[in-house]
């Protein structure tokens, strides 16, 4: 829609809207009563008149999720189509930054697997507290503390209700012992715990940052591509909102 002439006078339908951007008409007329669109202009007959603008208001719509979500993309046009763009502005002003502390908390997990040194292989056969916190250089507590915070999960002798760490439990609990090292705190140890736990070693948590990276550079991507069409939207927005409200006979736009 951007090669056409804002001034053209270009009456479309519901179905124009929604063929051209792969949607239903009902889902075009949602989008308007959710704020989505800017409100149409009515016939005599309470039809909508769609024009350009709500073309590239659907377009800039669709541009925006796939950076900033679904919420944030319709909390952005709302904004816009009430004539708050310092608002709009603000919301992607925020949406960028949640992207920019999810790229620190990658940074942070990454530098923690590489500040790991392969641990001692676990002994053959469960063990104990005692046995376990000697073979740390820790206090028994220490891991106590460890297993309440989540880091740990020993299992209990069904007889004497002593814990028992088997070769897993051991393995986290020499991670958490050189996370602890390296500086980090037990709440920033736990979601690198529970991957390694839940995906059996390290190995497989590179792969998952491997993957984490490469979905929060797609992010950052599409805010570009969002970016250019919502300022598309922006020029055509005020075109549109300097026009008078049209009230005329026309054929039914169903």
């Amino acid at each position: 829609m951007a090669g056409r002439n804002l001034q053209a006078g270009v009456r479309l339908k519901p179905v124009d809207l929604a063929r051209a951007h792969g949607l239903s008409a009902q889902a075009v007329r949602n989008y308007e009563a959710e704020g989505i669109l800017p409100a149409a202009n009515r016939t005599a007959a309470g039809y909508r008149i769609y024009e350009p603008v709500h073309a590239y208001a659907l377009s800039a719509f669709l541009a925006l999720i796939p950076g900033h979500g679904h919420p944030t993309a319709a909390a952005i046009m709302r904004a816009v189509n009430r004539d708050a763009a310092s608002d709009a502005l603000r919301i992607i002003d925020e949406s960028h930054a949640q992207l920019l502390d999810d790229r620190r908390t990658l940074q942070a997990v990454a530098a923690a697997l590489n500040d790991l040194v392969p641990a001692a292989p676990a002994s053959p056969g469960d063990t104990f507290v005692g046995p376990l916190s000697r073979k740390l250089g820790l206090r028994p507590a220490t891991l106590r503390k460890w297993e309440r915070a989540g880091l740990l999960q020993p299992r209990r002798d069904r007889q004497t209700g002593y814990r028992v760490y088997g070769a897993a439990d051991v393995r986290d609990a020499h991670l958490v012992h050189q996370l602890r090292r390296g500086g980090y705190r037990l709440e920033q140890i736990a979601p690198l715990v529970h991957q390694v736990r839940t995906a059996g070693g390290i190995e497989p948590v590179e792969s998952m940052l491997d993957d984490w990276r490469s979905r929060l550079s797609a992010r950052g991507r599409a805010m570009l591509t969002g970016a250019a069409a919502l300022d598309a939207y922006l020029s055509a927005f005020s075109a549109f909102s300097q026009k008078p409200s049209l009230r005329i006979s026309a054929a039914p736009d169903l």
